[in-house]
């Protein structure tokens, strides 16, 4: 198992299944909204009490308005009768008039009136208290007039009474008014607090759950680049981190095989030498005759074991470059090159075998340097070049091409021969695989020259492409002015 990393940043205590860590990432951001759908349901609760409170107050004040109003209609004409005529009973039924006006106006002035309401509801108390106190039991027979005015004032002071219904009513409305506009605010202010909140812990659990996330995905492509020297570690939940774990095992597991597989490769070439150099020795001896002379029949024999020794021994030269390439490749020696005099050193080595086919060689070089480290790229070139010929019916045209575009080096080899089957198009840089001629048959040969190709592209920042825009093959090579290396892992 790989070591669980024990940094700060992953100090966070997570769930521990990647489901727990959702669930709980979506409760965190439903909190706030849930708080605010609380909070919205409190306030709507408050504002409809206090509607119905505003609804019974206004109902209130009306009731007792014009309760107290008819009261006070009472109080007059008996007033006026009292007056008139000095009858005792007319005096007890004013009485109790009285009593009931007083308690109307005292459940009245327990409205929420202002004070100009309550100022006129004291005006109308004092007024009938005065008319009250001048027919008291007991009290001197008043002037007729006087209680005319008296009366007149409470008739007066009713209308008054009256229009605190409306006013109370008004009041209330406009009270409603400013607490259903208070409690828009601050909905408003709540759910964009609300908003903001929720919006800032998604961004922050999102952060969270992909930062495992990403480091499963950097750990698979860490993986699928060949690069085993970094150990694998991912946090979060610990189903997660038991994934990043098995990738671990995986990539140590990847490492074994791969040291296995360089080990085999250094082995079976060094061991093919020595007795490979013993039979290419004993075909030199026997086709020079020195153990007497031979038939023209045995010549031929001898001639082919000399041939396909000779064979044999490249395939296991190109195999060894092919391992140096590899480590060759995480390195660079970089330098100032010319580009088109490097090229035509090139084509200059491979003349003699393009002359033995009768193949005409294009060069259209601009004059280009590029850092480079120049073995590479000579490397690259002289593949590319070696496959045209190569694959290249007698008699055809090769042509190479080299321009600077955007601050970046294009080589192009361009051949008449059958080109790349279909097929054979995304396999056709892998390392030992040996594709078909259209034309011509097989053509014998390792598989690695267009891989090392790729190995040194890459190894500068650049790539190297198969461009399928004609019938014969065209490879391009594009560079940067300055490499920027890929860091290979080191074979064994």
């Amino acid at each position: 198992m790989a070591p669980q990393d024990s940094s700060p940043r992953t100090a966070l205590r997570f769930p521990r299944s990647f489901l727990g860590l959702l669930v709980t990432g979506f409760l965190l951001v439903a909190a706030p909204l849930a708080g605010a759908l609380l909070y919205s349901a409190w306030q709507t609760q408050r504002l409809a009490e206090q509607s119905r409170n505003a609804v019974y107050n206004a109902a209130q004040a009306a009731r007792g308005s014009r309760a107290l109003v008819n009261r006070i209609g009472s109080i007059e004409r008996l007033a006026q009768q009292v007056a008139v005529l000095p009858d005792p009973g007319l005096a007890e039924d004013y009485a109790r008039l009285h009593d009931g006006f007083r308690q109307q106006t005292q459940d009245l002035a327990r409205l929420p009136l202002d004070d100009e309401q309550l100022s006129a509801l004291r005006r109308t108390i004092d007024e009938e208290q005065a008319l009250y106190d001048l027919l008291a039991p007991g009290a001197a027979r008043p002037d007729a007039a006087a209680v005319a005015a008296r009366v007149a004032d409470l008739a007066e002071s009713a209308h008054e009474v009256l229009a605190i219904s409306y006013r109370v009513a008004d009041g209330e409305v406009e009270r409603l008014r400013a607490a259903a506009e208070g409690v828009q605010r601050r909905l408003l202010q709540v759910v964009l607090a609300t908003l903001a909140a929720a919006l800032a812990i998604a961004f922050a659990l999102t952060r969270v759950i992909a930062r495992p996330i990403a480091e499963l995905d950097a750990s698979i492509r860490q993986l699928g680049g060949a690069d085993f020297a970094q150990p694998i570690r991912v946090g979060g939940p610990q189903d997660l981190r038991d994934l990043g774990s098995r990738l671990d095992w995986l990539r140590r597991r990847l490492t074994e095989l791969e040291e296995q597989k360089n080990r085999f490769l250094r082995h079976l070439s060094h061991e093919l030498k020595t007795p490979l150099a013993s039979l290419r020795e004993g075909a030199e001896l026997l086709n020079d005759q020195v153990a007497g002379p031979l038939a023209p029949p045995q010549r031929a024999v001898v001639s082919i074991m000399r041939d396909n020794s000779v064979k044999l021994q490249k395939l296991i030269e190109e195999l060894l470059d092919y391992q140096r390439a590899l480590h060759a490749a995480a390195s660079l020696e970089v330098k100032s090159v010319r580009v088109d005099a490097l090229v035509r050193e090139v084509v200059e080595a491979h003349r003699l075998s393009a002359l033995a086919k009768e193949q005409r060689v294009v060069l259209e070089l601009a004059a280009v340097s590029v850092d480079a480290d120049p073995e590479k790229l000579r490397s690259i070139v002289d593949n590319l070049l070696g496959n045209a010929i190569k694959f290249t019916p007698a008699g055809g045209t090769i042509s190479v091409l080299a321009r600077e575009a955007d601050g970046r080096l294009t080589i192009e080899v361009i051949d008449s021969g059958p080109g790349v089957p279909f097929e054979e198009r995304d396999a056709v840089f892998e390392s030992f695989f040996s594709g078909r001629a259209k034309a011509g048959g097989r053509v014998a040969g390792s598989g690695l020259g267009l891989a090392i190709a790729r190995e040194f592209a890459e190894a500068h920042g650049g790539r190297i492409a198969l461009v399928a825009d004609g019938p014969g093959g065209h490879f391009r090579v594009t560079l940067p002015k300055r490499p920027e290396p890929l860091v290979l892992q080191e074979a064994a």
